[in-house]
């Protein structure tokens, strides 16, 4: 919202300077984007007055004008067409910085010889001062500006462009605006008196309006002027306009814009004659497959949960969003029926997206603004149609109001106030900084509480707590003391699951992973992608239902296919080895019921054999890579993992394992399935991981047992074992550690070859022995390998290998 201070001035009186008022608004919640000074750079501009105007010697279309500044009377040359004598223009003297009219470039103003005549200045038109686009003319001062002043005095103003939450609609007017001010500077906001005489015949005999939606439209207001003249807004109304970020078409259309932006109630003006029928107003739906063309010229399809204004034959206006074409107000109009209406938030909010058609008016319906406006409104911009438009309007006003609601008061205690803030204030601070915004506080019998009513603009009050938020705004924030605990914060027992969240990401850092977080909302095409086949998606995503894009229409099942997009993102502007992981939930639809919401753990390590460094290049990631980065992350939050065969449709055959955990299975890991990485475009090999961390909770909860360090010394022992080729590593190893003086197995070798049997492999491991007891002996290390040798051969059918 563009605030120009000249125009905030007219409704209070603002004596802080401009920055130390934008730090007021700021510090009570409204911020201030930035402001931007409106003739900050017009230097040796002057307003001066047209005293001589004759024609050029050697051209036509030129003339000679001199201007008075007071000082002096240059002659420049102008080729104007509606320069006259008397005119109050803005002159600029040589070295004034300007806009050129016709590339739009700054330039810097030198003198000019133009058909043998030196002109040693210029006078100005609005494209050359950058107040806007129109070059066709001199930019005609009001009567009133003083000869020989700055120009930046006359119309020189600052712009706050503010930033609204969405709970405050009152704040997207000028008045609005100009109320929170004077409460924040202890001054009298100057609301103007809205009269103006009626002396047509009584609108009631010529117009009605018949609201067929009554859950949309709260109320709808209308005033009906004829005789009116379509011309240019005068310059007053333009450059307000246009400061606050508005284009001029016409005084009718204009008004309504300046009494929104004024009142922060929009209006829509129609074309009186245009209306079919005997001039009856019809809110309702849309009637199914209608479709009308907009003022933007565009014809849009309607749905039958959109509410438009109509007549007795088709629909005129898209309800809080934009007015038809077949009853635009054009050059030709001489009648209007002025509309003034307050409709429901979510409707205007649904038809606004679904259309994909924003508009200043959605915008206010859709943060709720009071139906109170609406006839306060009406009536300003009725009064200033008469003023600018001329014409009669009707006698009275059509006010149909099927939403009347009488405010409830909301009651405010002190100790209440008290408890909130953590500070306490006296009932007269309550209530002078309540008053101050517009409040009306009535006491209780209870010295300590009182009975508040909102006024009429604040749609955003509701509770007590909001009561307890204005005063601590308008007090100040910053006024409210610091002060240190009374007693030490209670020990606090961190929730598991976010601790295991934490803890598996800190670990997944440590091994030079770097976290993307993604949007829980996805589309169809993306979780196909990602599990290919024909049971790609085995569990039906649930659909949102008013998505804002077909990219965002589901809730996601799986993370795959963000992460994947993502690594499809950054493998375009990096060679090297990429590792990502994400941590979020899933969501699957279950009959009946909420869905299954899983937190997942999800990793993937891409390296394309592309990286390049000194003396050689990195080895690129393999299997066992992904494999030992679930070991180590499962390994650190306390859980054994083992590995089984899997058959995930997103990953390679024969290159994944099932993570098991206790026999349950926790997650998957593996090379991804060629169709994946050809769908996301992504080139080399991939090793993806998922590990269900809701699953996963249970195991890692518990108390450690500690364990103190070994005082005496281990034996090692290397082994090579032959066994068949189908026999697992983990097979073995659960042999080996079932005896207790084994402290760790480690493999580090396979190998088949001229060496070994057909159908069979060696497995080399390096066994540790130790005890807590005592110093092993090579005896008894020897038994006990021995004892292991023995279990091997009866079990597993292991040889040792000569």
């Amino acid at each position: 919202m563009k605030v120009p201070l000249k125009w905030l001035k007219e409704y209070v009186a603002v004596t802080l300077p401009v920055t130390e008022l934008a730090e007021r608004l700021a510090m009570a919640g409204t911020e201030v984007k930035g402001t931007e000074v409106i003739g900050g750079k017009w230097e040796n501009i002057l307003v001066g007055e047209v005293i001589t105007v004759e024609p050029h010697p050697n051209a036509d279309r030129l003339r000679l004008v001199t201007v008075e500044l007071g000082t002096e009377q240059p002659t420049v040359v102008c080729g104007a067409p509606n320069l006259r004598l008397g005119d109050k223009v803005a002159f600029a003297r040589v070295g004034a910085e300007l806009i050129d009219g016709h590339s739009g470039q700054k330039i810097i103003l030198k003198p000019a010889k133009i058909r043998g005549v030196v002109s040693s200045g210029m006078v100005l038109s609005e494209k050359e001062l950058g107040i806007s686009d129109i070059h066709e003319g001199i930019m005609v001062l009001p009567p009133e500006a003083p000869v020989g002043a700055p120009l930046a005095e006359c119309l020189g103003d600052t712009i706050f462009d503010l930033d609204i939450t969405p709970n405050r609609p009152d704040l997207l007017s000028v008045i609005g605006v100009a109320r929170e001010v004077a409460a924040l500077t202890g001054e009298e906001p100057s609301i103007p008196e809205v009269s103006y005489e009626a002396k047509g015949a009584p609108i009631e005999e010529q117009v009605s309006v018949e609201i067929a939606a009554p859950q949309l439209c709260s109320r709808y207001s209308a005033s009906l002027i004829y005789g009116i003249k379509i011309a240019e807004s005068p310059r007053w109304l333009k450059s307000r306009l246009l400061a606050s970020g508005m284009r001029p078409i016409n005084n009718i259309v204009d008004v309504t814009n300046y009494v929104m932006l004024e009142y922060g109630q929009p209006l829509h003006a129609f074309d009186f004659f245009k209306l079919w029928g005997n001039k009856k107003i019809i809110v309702r739906r849309a009637g199914g497959g209608e479709v009308m063309v907009s003022l933007d010229g565009v014809e849009r399809a309607l749905q039958g949960d959109m509410l438009v204004i109509a007549d007795e034959k088709q629909a005129v206006a898209i309800a809080g969003v934009m007015g038809g074409a077949s009853s635009e107000v054009s050059q030709e109009t001489t009648s209007i029926l002025l509309e003034s209406a307050n409709f429901a938030p979510a409707s205007i909010h649904h038809t606004s997206s679904s259309l994909r058609l924003i508009s200043e008016s959605s915008m206010r319906f859709e943060r709720g603004i009071r139906p109170e406006l609406t006839l306060l409104a009406l009536k300003r911009a009725t009064q200033l149609i008469l003023l600018l438009a001329g014409g009669e309007a009707a006698k009275g006003l059509i006010d149909v109001y099927p939403g009347r609601k009488e405010p409830e008061p909301i009651s405010l205690s002190t100790e209440r106030l008290e408890r909130l803030l953590g500070v306490e204030f006296s009932p007269q601070q309550i209530v002078a900084a309540l008053t101050s915004l517009g409040f009306n506080c009535e006491p209780t019998s209870s010295a300590s509480e009182f009975r508040v009513r909102a006024p009429y603009w604040r749609s955003d009050i509701h509770l007590e707590a909001d009561l307890i938020e204005e005063v601590a705004r308008i007090v100040g924030y910053d006024k409210i003391p610091t002060t240190m605990l009374s007693r030490s914060l209670p020990r606090q027992d961190p929730e598991p699951g976010l601790g295991l969240k934490k803890k598996a990401g800190q670990s997944l850092v440590g091994y030079g992973f770097q976290e993307v977080i993604t949007y829980s909302l996805t589309g169809r095409e993306m979780l196909e992608k990602a599990l290919p086949g024909s049971g790609s998606l085995k569990a039906l995503p649930l659909r949102v239902a008013n998505p804002m894009t077909a990219d965002q229409e589901y809730l996601r099942t799986s993370l795959r296919g963000n992460l994947l997009a993502a690594l499809a993102a950054n493998r375009r502007h990096e060679d090297g080895p990429i590792r990502l992981f994400e941590l979020g939930r899933v969501y699957l639809a279950r009959h009946n019921d909420l869905p299954d919401e899983s937190e997942i753990l999800s990793g993937l390590l891409s390296s394309t054999g592309l990286e390049k460094s000194w003396p050689g290049g990195d080895e690129p990631f393999s299997f066992f890579d992904a494999k030992g980065v679930v070991e180590g992350l499962l390994t650190r939050l306390d859980v054994t993992p083992s590995f089984e065969e899997a058959g995930d449709e997103g990953l390679r055959p024969g290159a994944q394992a099932a993570v098991v955990v206790a026999g349950n299975k926790l997650g998957v890991v593996g090379e991804l399935h060629p169709k994946v990485a050809e769908a996301f475009e992504v080139s080399g090999a991939v090793y993806l991981f998922e590990i269900n961390l809701t699953a996963l909770l249970p195991y890692t909860i518990g108390h450690k047992v500690f364990q103190p360090i070994q005082r005496f010394p281990a034996v090692v022992r290397d082994i090579a074992l032959v066994v068949d080729v189908g026999l697992s590593h983990r097979q073995v190893v659960d042999v080996i550690r079932g005896f207790p003086l084994v402290q760790k197995v480690a493999l580090f070798d396979v190998y088949s070859g001229k060496q070994v049997p057909v159908g069979k492999k060696s497995l080399a491991y390096r066994l540790t022995f130790q005890s807590s007891t005592h110093t092993l002996t090579d005896e008894e290390a020897n038994k006990v390998q021995q004892q292991i040798l023995a279990k091997l051969s009866s079990e597993l059918g292991a040889s040792l290998r000569s």
